[in-house]
């Protein structure tokens, strides 16, 4: 793919530009942007002249009106200098509020309804009994204590007790198993970014960024942070302002981290248990790689996922998103959806993105071959959400009796066959 959103390309492809960002909901004027860049050309081709002519002046020792001359220089240089620095100050805003450009297999489409379902897996389970839903269970099995965690934290919150605590580092342990084979780098992030940071990777230019926690130290809010909302938004900077080596590539990390997000507003039965909580667990992969290597390490990210529930047992449908459901730095967007019997339907529990050289070229993320150096592209993937994964291992696989049967795959990390 072409390296999209530089001036260059916006100039040569007006029309694409503005179409990819009404497809994914935003309105741009295009021709404000190309004409804040005539400007900036303009004004470094006054700045140039002026300059040599300074050059040219300085070798006039002892004339007065070469000397007068160049006052009158360093003065007009000056006032140029400043409208330049105010004119790229412009321009990068502008070019920082444009969307990355949906890749071309993307549908498109302004609501989930227009979302493609690309396939099945699993069976749905008959139940011979109503089956309950993952609070219930857990309460009663002791596992999860939504009750207290209110009480401590406030609501959103919860314990994860006895054999979920188990279930959960079994989890880890799994993922970390499969994806570390594969060339996977382990890493535990930090959990504070900087501001700077979310701005260049650009999920929150339009909107959301209400979604997260931002620290900031008393009277003193640029040195503020934010919490991060999965471990993407510290692992994906983590190569800014670097030249990778291409025989690096592809460079995989899997990451651990809690995650931290408002989820404000109400979304019926998603407000009951662990569905969308505040703070959360999660694994979440990240690829650097080349440009043309980028379509097929996404398919490889998603058949990791896929591979990741085919181990649990957990019936799941993959879907395409649609542009309108993309994202702002996402080029193509496919999640996994695990059946919830307590919803009779299926819900989200991981996603994989591409965002091409969307990120790399705001965060200066290159790689060299050769002679050349070019912007990676850069992939993320969630391998595991805890919660919803604990969610769809307690509802699939729960027993007339209340009972939990774990998954064979996770036995020999928790040690038990059954939560009883």
């Amino acid at each position: 793919m072409p390296n999209m959103l530089s001036v260059d390309f916006i100039r040569e492809n007006k029309e694409k530009v503005a179409l990819a960002a009404k497809n994914k909901n935003r309105t741009v004027d295009i021709d404000a942007i190309l004409t804040l860049d005539d400007s900036r050309k303009t004004c470094i081709q006054q700045i140039q002249k002026l300059r040599e002519e300074r050059n040219t002046l300085a070798s006039a020792k002892g004339d007065e009106k070469a000397h007068e001359r160049g006052r009158e220089i360093k003065d007009d240089l000056k006032k140029l200098e400043s409208e330049l620095s105010e004119l790229e100050a412009k321009l990068n805003i502008s070019l920082m509020e444009l969307p990355n450009i949906s890749a071309d297999d993307v549908p498109v489409g302004q609501t989930e309804e227009q979302n493609e379902v690309v396939r099945k897996n699993g069976t749905v389970p008959s139940f011979d009994f109503e089956p309950k839903d993952h609070l219930t269970l857990g309460e009663a099995l002791d596992i999860l204590d939504v009750k207290r965690a209110a009480k401590v934290s406030g609501a959103r919150f919860t314990y994860l007790k006895n054999e979920a605590v188990l279930l959960e580092f079994a989890l880890i342990q799994l993922a970390l198993t499969e994806l570390t084979k594969e060339g996977f780098i382990p890493v535990i992030p930090p959990t504070l970014i900087k501001k700077e940071i979310t701005e260049k990777l650009g999920y929150w230019h339009a909107g959301g960024n209400e979604d997260y926690y931002w620290v900031k130290e008393p009277e003193e809010e640029s040195k503020g942070l934010y919490l991060i909302g999965t471990a993407e938004h510290s692992i994906v900077p983590l190569h800014q302002d670097e030249i990778l080596d291409v025989k690096e590539l592809p460079k995989r990390y899997i990451a651990f981290s809690s995650c931290f997000r408002r989820e404000a507003g109400t979304y019926g039965k998603d407000t009951r248990g662990i569905l969308r909580l505040h703070q959360f667990d999660k694994l979440e992969m990240v690829s650097f790689t080349t440009p043309e290597k980028g379509d097929g390490e996404h398919e490889f990210l998603l058949s990791l996922e896929e591979r990741l529930f085919q181990l649990l047992e957990v019936p799941y449908q993959v879907v395409k998103m649609c542009t309108g459901d993309l994202g702002f730095p996402a080029a193509r967007k496919y999640d996994i959806s695990a059946w919830i019997p307590s919803q009779k339907k299926y819900r989200e529990v991981t996603s994989t993105s591409t965002t091409t050289d969307f990120q790399s070229r705001r965060l200066n993320i290159k790689y060299r071959d050769g002679e050349s150096t070019q912007y990676v592209h850069i992939l993320n993937g969630t391998a595991f959400a805890i919660g919803r994964t604990l969610i769809a291992i307690i509802e699939n696989n729960q027993q007339k009796d209340g009972s939990i049967k774990i998954p064979d795959v996770l036995v020999k990390y928790t040690g038990f066959e059954f939560i009883k």
